[in-house]
């Protein structure tokens, strides 16, 4: 190809500036310089916007965290302790402040003119149990038809749904079963419970007397001396304290006399003491 056909490409593209310079003038001279500036400013500001530095900045690793000394983490964890035995303190004498303020306002409460002043008017006295009249009208019944001694203690037993509860003599208290079963007034024609009871001076016999037709319950104590126990037996009154009286005499040891069947009805025959006395010893402990 000769040489006019080859400057015909470079002729078309650039018909506004003569190429006719060698090849090798081209360094010095550097025509194409003021036309490609222009070109390179815009490439320059648009990557003006976008820092590369920042990418690299935000992608650097975390500095390694400090690991803590065995005295630092002791020293940490005896503060900590400290301070909350101090709150602790803090809570139980303010507690304590609150409690003798309560104290003295109670005193002042109680004597708010001086002494024997408005204390009485303060505190008024609590009404008696609503069972109260049937408990008065028992201890009339017994004293009058049993005897004027029969009662030993009588009084209302609060915690235990204002139970009505007595103490009886000994020597009284089969007459006194007779009458809760049989008279109008009370008509227990149910036994609900006894329990044998060990109190290392004396022993006692509790017994829970019920009418079924208006659910009065009465609880009914007798005492008994502990080196003999005796207590007559109720089964001819009630049925109910067959077994009941059995187990007492069983592991208490207590004897009730006029009971059909005495005889052990947990423990084997053979068996030395009863097992649920104060002073009860095992022969072999490791039974």
């Amino acid at each position: 190809m000769s040489e006019e056909n080859k400057r015909e490409p470079d002729e078309a593209s650039a018909p506004s500036e003569p190429v006719a310079e060698a090849p090798s003038e081209a360094p010095s001279e550097a025509p194409s310089e003021p036309a490609s500036e222009p070109a390179a400013e815009p490439a320059a500001e648009s990557t003006a916007p976008t820092p590369a530095p920042a990418p690299e900045e935000a992608a650097a690793p975390p500095a390694p965290r400090r690991v803590e000394t065995d005295e630092e983490k002791a020293a940490r964890r005896k503060a900590s302790l400290e301070a909350r035995e101090a709150a602790k303190a803090a809570a139980a004498q303010a507690a304590a402040q609150a409690a003798q303020a309560g104290n003295e306002g109670r005193a002042a409460a109680k004597a708010p003119g001086g002494e024997g002043e408005g204390g009485e008017e303060e505190q008024p006295p609590k009404p008696p149990s609503h069972n109260q009249p049937r408990l008065d009208r028992v201890v009339a019944l017994l004293r009058e038809l049993i005897a004027e001694d029969a009662v030993e203690e009588a009084y209302i037993n609060e915690p235990n749904d204002h139970l009505p509860t007595l103490v009886i003599k000994n020597e009284h208290w089969l007459k006194t079963a007779q009458l809760f079963r049989s008279h109008a007034e009370l008509s227990c024609s149910y036994l609900r419970n006894i329990s044998g009871v060990d109190y290392e001076t004396h022993m006692e016999v509790v017994y829970y007397p019920l009418n079924m037709e208006n659910h009065h319950c009465y609880c009914v104590k007798v005492r008994t001396d502990r080196e003999q126990p005796s207590v007559s037996s109720v089964t001819p009154i009630w049925e109910t304290a067959n077994w009941n009286e059995r187990e007492i005499y069983d592991l208490l040891g207590i004897d009730f006399p006029g009971h059909p069947d005495l005889r052990r009805i947990m423990m084997p025959d053979d068996w030395v003491g009863h097992p649920l006395r104060k002073d009860y010893v095992p022969l072999d402990p490791e039974v």
